[in-house]
C-alpha cells in the first residue's frame, strides 16, 4: 500500500528528531509538490512493472499531513489477518490514520481484527509502525531501535500481544558532534526473508551488537553491513517484495543503490532483483526513503 501525497513538504514537527530531514531552500511548495509527485508515481510504476501489486490511495488537503507519503509508520499488516494502528510521535501524522482506507482493504482482504495502540499518545509512549518495528514474521522477532519515537512500554505492550520476541537495543548518528539516537530502526536496518541489511557502527554498545549479531546468525540471516556514510544515504533503508512469477525483489531508492559497493551489491541481488527509483526531493525534505513509502500487506485475501 502506497499513498500518494497531495501537499508534500517538509514537517516541522518530524525535523525534531529526523536528521535526515533537510531545508527546501528556495523551492516554492509547488515545485516541491510536482517534483515529489513525479518522483512517486515513477516509483509505483517501477514497482508495478516487476509485478508488484500496488495499491494506491490517494492523500485529502484536510487534514493537512505532509508525511502521509510514509504509511508503514501507522498502520501495519499481518498473515492472520489482524491490521495494527500505532501511536505516533508528531501530532499532526497523527491524522494520517484514515478509517476510509482501512474499510476499502477490507473490501480486497480477510481483515480479522484492528488492533489500535494509538491510546499510548495519551502517555506520551510512540512505536511508529514498521519504522519503528523490523519484523522477523517468519521467527517473531521484533528487533527495534529505542528512540522518542520508539518506546520500550509501547514496544513490549506490540510484543505482548502480537506474540514476537523482542530484540531492543540503541543505534546512534552524530550530529554536531554529538552521538544521538536514530529516529526510526529501518533507517540503519532492512530484513529480508534470508538476509539482514545492518549498519553496525550506528550500534555504540558492544553488548547490544553483539546480541544483536548473535540473534540475526541463529535465524540464518546473512549480515550484510553497511557503513554510516551509507546509511546517510538511505542504504538500510530497503524493502524485500515479491514480483511476479513470485520472484523476489530488493527495493530501494537510487541513492542507496549508489552508496552501496559492488559486493554489497553482489550479495544483495543473490536475494533478489534489485530494484531502485530516484526520490531524492521525498528523501530531502522527508527525511525517509523507499522502504518508509511503503506498507506491505500480508493480509490474507478474500
Amino acid at each position: 500500500m502506497m499513498i500518494r501525497p497531495v501537499a508534500f513538504h517538509m514537517n516541522e514537527q518530524t525535523a525534531v528528531n529526523n536528521y535526515y530531514q533537510q531545508s527546501a531552500g528556495a523551492a516554492s511548495a509547488g515545485m516541491i509538490q510536482e517534483e515529489a509527485l513525479s518522483q512517486f508515481d515513477d516509483f509505483v510504476e517501477k514497482l508495478r512493472e516487476e509485478g508488484v501489486k500496488v495499491t494506491v490511495f490517494e492523500d485529502t488537503p484536510d487534514p493537512a499531513t505532509p508525511d502521509s507519503i510514509f504509511p508503514n509508520n501507522w498502520i501495519s499488516f499481518h498473515e492472520d489477518g489482524a491490521i495494527r494502528l500505532y501511536p505516533m510521535y508528531a501530532e499532526n501524522r497523527r491524522t494520517e490514520r484514515r478509517g476510509d482506507i482501512i474499510d476499502a482493504l477490507k473490501g480486497q482482504f480477510d481483515v480479522s481484527d484492528v488492533i489500535d495502540y494509538s491510546h499510548w499518545e495519551e502517555k506520551a509512549a510512540f512505536l511508529e509502525g514498521t519504522g519503528s518495528l523490523l519484523l522477523d514474521r517468519q521467527n517473531k522477532i521484533a528487533y527495534a531501535a529505542i528512540s522518542e519515537r520508539t518506546m520500550p512500554d509501547p514496544l513490549k505492550d506490540f510484543c505482548e500481544e502480537a506474540g514476537y520476541e523482542p530484540v531492543p537495543f540503541h543505534a546512534n548518528q552524530s550530529v554536531d558532534g554529538e552521538r544521538l539516537p536514530i529516529y526510526h530502526t529501518n533507517v540503519m536496518m532492512c530484513l529480508g526473508e534470508e538476509f539482514a541489511v545492518v549498519c553496525m557502527d550506528s550500534i555504540d554498545d558492544h553488548e547490544e551488537k553483539e546480541q544483536l549479531k548473535e540473534a540475526l546468525v541463529k535465524t540464518n540471516k546473512e549480515l550484510i553491513d553497511i557503513s554510516e556514510e551509507q546509511k546517510e544515504q538511505f542504504a538500510g533503508n530497503m524493502l524485500q517484495v515479491v514480483g511476479k512469477e513470485e520472484q523476489r525483489l530488493v527495493v530501494m531508492s537510487s541513492a542507496a543503490f549508489n552508496s552501496l559497493d559492488s559486493h554489497q551489491k553482489e550479495r544483495l541481488s543473490s536475494h533478489g532483483k534489485i530494484v531502485h527509483s530516484d526520490i531524492h526531493t521525498i528523501e530531502k525534505l522527508g527525511g525517509g526513503s523507499a522502504r518508509c513509502m511503503m506498507a506491505e500487506v500480508f493480509l490474507p485475501k478474500k
